[in-house]
């Protein structure tokens, strides 16, 4: 496959005239497990052309209504700087919502559309988030890491500083789904009330479950889903950089990301899907695939865009 990439084998829009608008980006510098998250984003596109259109869960077809635009793949130049190429990233992701360059500020147009940055490795999370959602707002972060280090291995840019560059922004986090700290991590997720978390041992715990689904359903203002695929138990998601037992299954991960795309009261900018690294049986990248459908899905059925002319990317497509 050659960027640009088609998701499900669909024809792109120009941004301006897309809904959802999809950001690859190559990138795995500081893996400190496995390498290949940058081989994630072809291989989630690729793969992707085995989902139907129709999205059971919400009952009907997104891109039947829905546009789509696919951005060429982002990728670390020869001998680029880590601030220069993260700066980079997040002139990309701006890129993308601003209409009307010539203002310097986003269109009204980034109310009706989402942005979905797919990797590579979690350190580009922070980066797209500055570009797309500039004011302060709620991050919900599902990943089996804490990822709260201020550097690690010598770089503030670390997979591993995630969610503490998260915070530096100024944003609240939700933390899901976290089985893998240091101790200074686990204490600051104590002590920092702009986090909440999650433990992956107690997120089935019917009380903590509920607490946690009312706490999504009840947020407010910009709100971004930053999504390691390492939050997954490794039985739904075995390839990704660095995996954890005792992850989060396929239908809680849904509930929880319908309690959030739904919140009433929350405007959801965007999402990143990272770290999956492509293997032979292809479930690992299959499930990222599904996970952006689902998104969409949720995002599109909230904002009652199944009720817009079918027009979207997929109108008129042949699927016999």
């Amino acid at each position: 496959m050659t960027a640009p990439y088609r998701f499900q084998f669909l024809e792109g829009a120009e941004p301006k005239e897309a809904h959802v608008l999809l950001l690859p980006i190559a990138h795995d510098a500081t893996v400190c497990g496995r390498k290949g998250t940058a081989n994630g984003p072809e291989a989630i596109f690729e793969i992707s052309g085995q989902l139907e259109y129709y999205e059971d869960e919400c009952a009907w077809s997104p891109f039947q209504h829905l546009r789509l635009h696919v951005a060429d793949e982002l990728k670390p130049k020869k001998k680029e700087k880590e601030a220069a190429f993260h700066d980079r990233i997040a002139e990309a992701a701006k890129a993308m919502i601003d209409h009307d360059p010539t203002e310097g500020t986003l269109s009204t147009a980034v109310e009706n559309q989402i942005v979905i940055a797919i990797g590579g490795e979690h350190s580009i999370s922070p980066s797209v988030i500055t570009g797309v959602m500039p004011k302060r707002g709620t991050v919900v972060v599902f990943d089996a890491h804490a990822d709260l280090r201020t550097t690690y291995q010598g770089t503030p840019y670390s997979h591993a500083c995630a969610v503490h560059r998260m915070r530096e922004l100024g944003h609240r986090v939700v933390l899901i789904g976290v089985r893998s700290m240091a101790e200074f991590e686990a204490d600051r997720m104590k002590s920092d009330q702009h986090i909440l978390t999650v433990f992956g041992r107690e997120a089935n715990d019917p009380v903590t479950r509920t607490s946690l689904m009312s706490a999504l359903h009840r947020l407010k203002g910009d709100v971004w889903i930053s999504f390691d695929m390492d939050a997954f138990d490794p039985s739904l998601v075995p390839s990704v950089g660095t995996p954890q037992p005792g992850g989060l299954d396929w239908h809680y991960v849904s509930r929880a990301l319908e309690a959030v795309i739904t919140a009433p009261q929350a405007r959801v900018r965007g999402a990143d899907i990272v770290e999956v690294i492509p293997e032979k049986s292809g479930v690992s990248q299959l499930v990222a695939a599904k996970l952006i459908q689902r998104i969409v899905s949720l995002w599109g059925k909230t904002r009652r865009f199944d009720k817009l002319a079918e027009e979207g990317s997929q109108s008129g497509l042949d699927i016999e």
